[in-house]
């Protein structure tokens, strides 16, 4: 019987690789930091100011958004867990629904301050989508280069 090769990654390279992984909400945020002043000043350039400045919220409320689905999970993880200070559940729920509340309250505001910023605001919300995107390819450089 020929010798099976082990593949399996020892104990080391798995807590490595765990705490790698575990920083990737912590990266995307800083991403989104990043790419949004950029991106405002990329829409400013090729749109004007008025889409750029609807961009502009569009960001900080996905940013918002972003940070405060963190906490709720957070919240329910703690909560499904028993964890000591967990929060209420009437208060995560309220924060997550206070989400879209805010989303649709600044929509409104920015239709009817100026329509042509709408557009702007509606790409601003997929400011996460690009930060996941940047943390997809960085964690396949990190999985190929480096071995994580």
């Amino acid at each position: 019987m020929p010798d099976q090769i082990h593949t399996e990654p020892d104990a080391a390279q798995a807590a490595t690789a765990e705490h790698f992984y575990s920083g990737a909400l912590g990266r995307i945020g800083g991403v989104m930091g990043v790419l949004a002043p950029l991106l405002v000043a990329a829409a400013w350039w090729k749109f004007g100011p008025r889409p750029a400045i609807g961009f502009a919220f569009g960001c900080a409320i996905a940013y918002l958004n972003f940070y405060w689905l963190k906490r709720v999970i957070a919240g329910f993880a703690d909560r499904a867990t028993g964890a000591a200070t967990s929060q209420s559940g009437q208060g995560i729920v309220f924060r997550f629904l206070l989400r879209y509340v805010l989303m649709a309250l600044g929509a409104y505001v920015i239709f009817t301050v100026s329509p042509a910023s709408l557009n702007g605001l509606l790409a601003g919300l997929f400011l996460p989508v690009a930060a996941i995107g940047c943390e997809a390819v960085y964690e396949l450089y990190a999985a190929l280069a480096r071995g994580v």
